[in-house]
């Protein structure tokens, strides 16, 4: 009869013995903290050496609106057309050369006939004068050639300044730290920057942060340079009985701006780079309106009480010395390899106060005396 016959009788509850090795235990998760101390994890934290530079460090954080509207727009460099003038001018160009050769061929020839020594001489002399003029080629070559290294990466940045990755901030804000490399004011940014190399940082906070770095004491250093060029303009504007003697001026001083903006930013044009940039600078200061526009600066000025603080001679000086910051202004768009974005463009407004307080100083100085 079998266990599941219904007549049998029930059957008794046995008990069952097991080996205590057989019965598993549920293993216990450890907790975090001792995981965390059988395996301590390096923190990934920006290092302490990295000093950022805040907003208020700004060399243009702290300029009046109300003339932001005299401001020139931002600069962009000219496209470099074929034209029938340049072709004109680099045949003509090439035939002076010819010229110029057969005319010392012919005078050494000349020099050997009827004095031999005098010959060996000027041949020495034409040697030394070619290779002077190898030497200004090369150098006028590599002028352009860093010009318009500064206008590519200008352009790349402010092409991908919004989603760029890790790897392309990086290597962009690589070339412009090379480009800056012999300038000692950009030392703490490349250290700053350096220190960044192992961690993940976002690309376009990378950039934000590699233009503060670098750029603030450029940019400081840049309006040094704006603010000094244009007190002495409008000095010199001021007390010159000329007006062709201010017109004079005016273009030196905008012409040694320029070159030193130029040669502050890593561009250190030759003279054909040099001759380019001014008229990119002038070129688009005459097409956005800012150099006729000097009604609306002296309402301007007038506006802000310099008028009555200032006799007639000082505020035309003042005048002449805020178009000077204008081609200021300018230059720094077109000689910057990093666009503005994470710091604030300059207006006219960072020069007003230093410029009217300089013409006040000078106005006193001339009454005292």
């Amino acid at each position: 009869m079998t266990d599941n016959d219904p007549s049998s009788p029930p059957r008794k509850p046995r008990s069952f013995s097991f080996e205590e090795s057989s019965v598993k235990e549920p293993t216990a998760q450890p907790d975090r903290q001792t995981r965390t101390s059988e395996k301590p994890r390096k923190p990934t934290a920006i290092p302490v050496t990295a000093s950022i530079t805040m907003e208020q460090e700004d060399p243009f954080a702290s300029a009046p609106a109300a003339l932001e509207a005299l401001t020139p727009q931002p600069a962009t460099p000219r496209r470099r057309r074929l034209t029938a003038g340049k072709v004109l001018m680099t045949s003509l160009g090439f035939l002076l050369a010819l010229a110029l050769g057969i005319w010392t061929d012919s005078l050494i020839r000349s020099l050997f006939e009827r004095v031999p020594w005098l010959g060996w001489v000027a041949s020495a002399v034409a040697a030394v004068a070619a290779l002077a003029l190898l030497t200004l080629v090369i150098k006028e070559i590599l002028g352009i050639r860093r010009l318009a290294r500064v206008a590519h990466l200008r352009m790349g940045i402010a092409a991908i300044a919004k989603s760029a990755t890790a790897k392309e901030a990086r290597a962009l804000t690589a070339e412009v730290a090379a480009l800056l490399t012999a300038n000692p004011l950009t030392a703490r940014g490349r250290k700053s920057l350096k220190t960044l190399d192992d961690e993940i940082i976002d690309g376009p906070h990378y950039l934000a942060f590699a233009e503060r770095e670098l750029m603030s004491p450029l940019d400081r250093q840049a309006r040094l340079l704006t603010v000094n060029a244009a007190k002495r303009v409008s000095v010199v504007t001021a007390v010159s009985p000329r007006a062709f003697v201010d017109l004079a001026y005016v273009g030196f001083e905008s012409v040694r701006l320029i070159r030193a903006l130029a040669e502050l930013y890593g561009g250190r044009p030759g003279t054909i780079g040099m001759i380019r940039l001014f008229r990119d600078v002038i070129a688009h200061l005459a097409v956005t309106g800012a150099i006729a526009a000097g009604d609306s600066l002296i309402q301007q000025v007038v506006g802000h009480g310099v008028a009555a603080k200032l006799s007639a001679r000082l505020g035309e000086g003042v005048i002449n010395g805020l178009m000077t910051a204008r081609i200021g202004i300018s230059a720094m768009d077109l000689c910057r390899p990093m666009p503005f974005s994470a710091l604030k463009r300059p207006g006219i407004g960072d020069f007003m106060s230093d410029i009217t307080k300089f013409a006040g100083d000078t106005e006193k100085n001339e009454a005292n005396s």
